[in-house]
């Protein structure tokens, strides 16, 4: 396992998230969808630096890995229990991989007649995506090349998720 982002870096780019949020967002009434499980440390940690009256959070799980791998299909788990109607959205996910689980997401939070969706996401993989996923998120922390990376939320089979930094396993490792 090789270290990507160490804790002090991960620390700082979160607070300049939270004050390019919170700047935005000011005014405005704000839900903040929190994707399950991969973003809850992003998210914790995240939501300390936005202070906005009119926040509020709630979590949704969904994907579209199996055993670490694309299905190619987007798989709801767990739904918001907040309407979202009339408020903006912020949806908070650890990575930007294919683009489907977040593309997915995003389009039904718009057919639920948000005043908009936007996306934050801690890390965006540099790969190709096609255009009917998201692209690119809205607002990222950390750019990073296309590689198998788990810490502070992300894992491999539900194991590394409680490191405090972003590593990058070596090949063989994923399937510890």
């Amino acid at each position: 396992m090789q270290l990507l982002i160490d804790e002090n870096r991960l620390a700082a780019r979160i607070r300049e998230l939270g004050e390019e949020l919170c700047c935005f967002y000011r005014g405005k009434p704000l839900t903040v969808v929190i994707v399950l499980n991969g973003a809850l440390f992003f998210a914790a940690d995240l939501l300390r630096h936005l202070q906005l009256p009119e926040l509020q959070c709630d979590t949704f799980a969904a994907g579209s890995y199996c055993d670490d791998r694309s299905s190619g299909r987007l798989e709801i788990r767990a739904d918001v229990k907040l309407p979202v109607a009339g408020r903006h959205v912020l949806i908070l996910d650890d990575v930007l991989d294919t683009g489907l689980t977040l593309g997915g997401i995003v389009g039904l939070f718009r057919r639920r007649a948000a005043a908009s969706v936007r996306t934050c996401v801690l890390l965006e993989k540099d790969r190709p995506r096609s255009a009917a996923v998201v692209r690119r998120a809205d607002w990222r922390g950390f750019a990073v090349a296309d590689c198998y990376v788990v810490g502070y939320g992300l894992d491999s089979r539900e194991l590394f998720r409680q490191l405090p930094y972003i590593a990058v396993l070596d090949a063989g490792e994923e399937t510890l």
